[in-house]
């Protein structure tokens, strides 16, 4: 039985993706080892068929951060037995392709996002010519890599020389009731994290335009305060409700409370204009309309799912001028509404871990 180390630099407990390769690689015969960090306030890990281990670091965010956590992972995998090492983005791809090389065992680069263009590194032109190098150095060298949209695979292959397989974020298939009634009052469900770019201070801008209308983010992270304190000063604390960190579970029963989900990406970088977000297939399992900039991989997949509503600019006023057609005109919600749970049938994991398995059996040869 081949042993996988898979590294993340997040709390474990919250990455839907990862605890979903990691049980599908588990069923596949392979013995998977999740590695990430404890934070403070970490809940307890639930219990899976996959080992997971969390580090732990003093510094919790920046340059500090990454440096610890990546000394400290470089010396937890001096002493482990694996026969592949899979890095799960930029973050954490120096200390297993050095332990892959000294080895002669296969790195597998994972490219969850573009990190490098991600906003937070993009405005930062020091910081992100440091991640630029280090990918420029060690992507080259690596033989096997996968991320989660075409365009992304096609970016990074022309960048890099290294041909990128796609496996897409989407989710597990769920049971869907024959009828679904509308959910009231009208509530708007961003999932994820509440970082820089994701265009939530717009979304809660838009709330006057769109009276009796709710806002739930379900998430936390770098905007958390900033965006508790727009609310608090819009006036708006009673519209927009904090869900805070949730469970997979959790949150796979909340979302089908909701009217329409939200996924408003703004154009700060090449990672968020390339993205295909797992939310996007997370509100078609609910039956939920969403709404979704009209960036390259949204239209793709609107011209063969139309599940959706694209928003060509992000401001409140065109915020407000898409959702409202959906509240106010029941005909065309279910129009959308069905569309999406149309689309659920064929965009679901139980269909795409096939190429995670494809991808990993050809690593080990099978």
């Amino acid at each position: 039985m081949e042993k996988i180390i898979c590294t993340v630099t997040n709390d474990l407990t919250y990455d839907q993706r990862m605890i979903r390769i990691c049980r599908s690689l588990s069923r596949r015969g392979y013995e998977v080892v999740l590695v990430g960090r404890v934070r403070t306030a970490s809940r307890p890990l639930s219990k899976e068929p996959f080992r997971q281990i969390r580090l732990r670091c003093r510094w919790q965010s920046g340059k500090l951060f990454y440096l610890e956590y990546n000394i400290r992972l470089f010396l937890w995998l001096s002493v482990q037995r694996f026969d592949a090492l899979c890095a799960v983005d930029l973050d954490t791809l120096l200390p297993a392709w050095l332990w892959c090389a000294l080895r002669r065992k296969p790195c597998i680069y994972d490219a969850h996002e573009y990190f490098t263009e991600v906003p937070e590194v993009v405005r930062r032109p020091i910081v992100q010519r440091v991640w630029e190098g280090l990918a420029r150095t060690l992507i080259p060298r690596i033989q096997y890599a996968y991320t989660v949209g075409g365009e992304l695979a096609r970016v990074f292959q022309a960048r890099y020389g290294v041909p990128f397989e796609v496996i897409r974020n989407v989710p597990l298939p769920r049971p869907v009731p024959a009828v679904l009634p509308r959910p009231e009052p009208r509530i708007l469900l961003y999932q994820g994290a509440l970082n820089e770019g994701r265009g939530l201070e717009v979304a809660i801008a838009a709330l006057p335009h769109l009276p009796g209308t709710t806002l739930w983010l379900a998430g936390e992270g770098d905007c958390s305060d900033a965006l508790r304190q727009q609310a608090a000063t819009m006036g708006l604390s009673g519209r927009v409700r904090f869900w805070g960190y949730l469970t997979p579970d959790a949150l796979a029963e909340l979302t089908p409370k909701a009217s329409i989900g939200l996924n408003l990406l703004e154009n700060k970088g090449l990672s968020y204009y390339f993205s295909l977000a797992n939310k996007t297939f997370d509100y078609m399992q609910a039956g939920l309309p969403g709404l979704h900039m009209a960036f390259p991989e949204y239209k793709a997949l609107y011209k063969q799912h139309p599940g959706f509503v694209l928003l060509e600019q992000l401001t409140p006023e065109a915020i407000a001028g898409a959702v409202r057609p959906l509240l106010d005109d029941t005909a065309w919600y279910e129009k959308i509404q069905g569309a999406a749970l149309h689309a659920a049938e064929a965009l679901h994991w139980g269909k795409e871990e096939e190429k995670l398995f494809r991808f990993y059996d050809a690593v080990f040869g099978h």
